[in-house]
């Protein structure tokens, strides 16, 4: 959940799209399309019809709506119940809400060995 001062720092809203990379420090919610790399550390929301694909690689991330890819996320992971996600994933705890729609793989713990990258196979 987003803290009091965990101000969003940037927002992409419904309707928008942005390929590329976002480097960021802090919160960020998408609520558009997102398609690249998001690094760094903070909080990434993924809003409900919102649709992220490509590598995540964070210290939070919630998602309401669909996140397709790589994830390497150091602290927490959050399904909602609208949520859908479809890669690999490796993070230190995952919570899932009824309702909610994983497909691949999920390696959990505090290691910091790589995890595949998605080969579009699966």
């Amino acid at each position: 959940m987003i803290k009091k001062n965990d101000e969003i720092k940037a927002f992409l809203g419904k309707g928008s799209e942005f390929s590329g990379k976002l480097v960021m420090d802090g919160a960020v919610r998408i609520d558009g399309e997102f398609t690249g790399e998001i690094l760094g550390s903070g909080i990434l929301t993924v809003g409900e019809g919102a649709r992220v694909e490509g590598t995540v690689s964070l210290d939070t991330v919630i998602v309401y709506g669909s996140l397709k890819g790589t994830l390497k996320v150091k602290d927490r992971v959050e399904l909602g119940a609208t949520g859908r996600m479809e890669g690999n994933l490796k993070t230190a705890k995952l919570v899932v809400q009824e309702g909610a729609s994983f497909n691949g793989e999920i390696k959990m713990g505090q290691d910091d060995s790589p995890i595949p990258e998605d080969d579009g196979k699966n």
